[in-house]
């Protein structure tokens, strides 16, 4: 929609239009040139004519009335609720776009979050304050680990904990599957939902996560809870992106994608962390689906440079009918060091998970060793961590989809597999906790 004989508008200004029929629409200014203005209107611009047509600059930005009451609560990707509960009454009004963190104000991530995921928990810590996201490809069970992550995900400390969570793009019978799985779970209790489908504006997509994120803020630095920011699927917000940038005649960067992608996307992933002197915290974990499954496509590409690790969904462990797929192997979490040992998790996890690391990685090599010159030409240590391989990835890796291991139980998982080595070949793991968890020491 283009307006005419403007004078004192900004960038990202609300409009509010009104039809002549007496209905209302909102927008959002795109673009300034003169005495032109260019405004994207968010619920489509069906219905509206050049006669009759009013534009209203309003003067600010995009804002989200929050309140407490929004826990448990399921609402469009503009903040407004779609549930059949009541109208919410807000305490406050907090512009979508944020305000930014002092650096020197920002506290070091250090405390450990519990997903029930082994794969997760015991080998790519999530740590409060931290932003780690999923990596995933199409046709991959991510709607579901993300939807077990939102049931499970606790903190062991006691404090009270929240999720946000916001889907983007995403269609009808998935945005069902989410409401459905949380109503019966009992999870939406804790949960914030904002719901953005793939018949909703473009414009809708880029505000969708900054909404979320303005309830974040607000119920973990106001209110002092901790919550974990699910934001999925961060390939359909760069779409979005791209489709208004081309909107806008701007000159494309890599694969069509603007050239600021980057520091659009630091705008929504930097909104994670802690604040030194206030109680909550925000911990993020963007999903992407990666075109073509390549890790080097721009989305991912720039997610990773963000963000402090990534978790890989494999489609060769999904192929093996393995759930969740994730391959431990190319996952990192930068702040896991930070985040275990004693006080935390427990103080043999960290040689543990390097311990697995290393006999999973040596079993993989021995699988490509066999496929060149076959099983028998293995030596029977060979032949172990071969086997080790195997069983990690259906002892350890896989889990039902309902179930919620502890960081005990991971961990416990974890030293029964080691039993499947020579104590010999332990050189990464710390003596006195071979005397104490080391189940062939233990039988003796």
């Amino acid at each position: 929609m283009i307006v005419e004989g403007v004078e004192g508008v900004g960038y990202s200004e609300v409009v509010e239009i009104a039809l002549p029929d007496g209905g209302k629409k909102r927008g959002q200014v795109l673009e300034v040139n003169g005495d032109v203005a260019v405004i994207q209107v968010f619920e489509g611009t069906s219905d509206i004519s050049t006669k009759g047509t009013r534009v209203r600059f309003t003067g600010r930005t995009l804002h989200l009335p929050v309140s407490q009451d929004m826990l448990g609560r399921v609402f469009n990707g503009m903040g407004e609720p779609i549930d059949e509960g009541p109208d919410i009454i807000p305490e406050k009004e907090l512009d979508i776009n944020g305000l930014p963190i002092n650096p020197s104000a920002r506290q070091y991530p250090r405390d450990f979050i519990q997903t029930g995921i082994s794969a997760i928990d015991g080998m790519n810590t999530l740590v409060r304050g931290q932003k780690l996201p999923i990596f995933s490809g199409s046709g991959m069970p991510h709607n579901e680990i993300a939807a077990q992550i939102t049931r499970q995900t606790k903190v062991l400390t006691g404090e009270e904990f929240g999720i946000v969570f916001a889907a983007m793009g995403i269609t009808y019978e998935e945005a069902n599957f989410f409401r459905e799985n949380f109503k019966k779970t009992g999870a939406l209790e804790k949960v914030v939902m904002f719901l953005n489908l793939a018949d909703d504006p473009a414009i809708e997509r880029i505000i969708t996560p900054r909404v979320a994120l303005t309830a974040a803020e607000y119920l973990a630095f106001e209110k002092g809870m901790h919550l974990l920011v699910i934001l999925t699927d961060m390939t359909n917000y760069c779409e979005a992106l791209r489709e208004i940038s081309a909107a806008r005649e701007e000159v494309p960067g890599r694969r069509g994608y603007p050239g600021y992608m980057y520091t659009d996307l630091a705008s929504i992933y930097e909104r994670a962390g802690r604040i030194e002197g206030l109680e909550g915290s925000i911990t993020q974990m963007p999903i992407l689906t990666m075109p073509d499954d390549d890790m080097n496509h721009p989305i991912p590409d720039l997610s990773g440079y963000i963000t402090e690790g990534q978790i890989i969904v494999s489609r060769d462990l999904l192929r093996k009918g393995i759930y969740p797929p994730i391959d431990v192997s190319p996952s990192l979490s930068r702040l896991m060091k930070d985040g275990i040992g004693k006080n935390r998790t427990r103080d043999d996890h960290d040689g543990l998970q390097n311990q697995l690391f290393g006999a999973y990685a040596k079993g993989k090599e021995m699988r490509d060793l066999v496929a060149v010159v076959g099983e028998d030409a293995l030596s029977d240590l060979d032949k172990q961590y071969l086997t080790f391989a195997e069983e990690f990835e259906k002892g350890f890796v896989q889990q039902r989809k309902d179930e919620d291991r502890s960081i005990d139980e991971t961990l416990a998982l974890g030293w029964k597999l080691l039993g499947m080595l020579p104590e010999e070949e332990l050189k990464r793991v710390d003596q006195k906790y071979i005397d104490k968890y080391y189940p062939r020491k233990k039988s003796e």
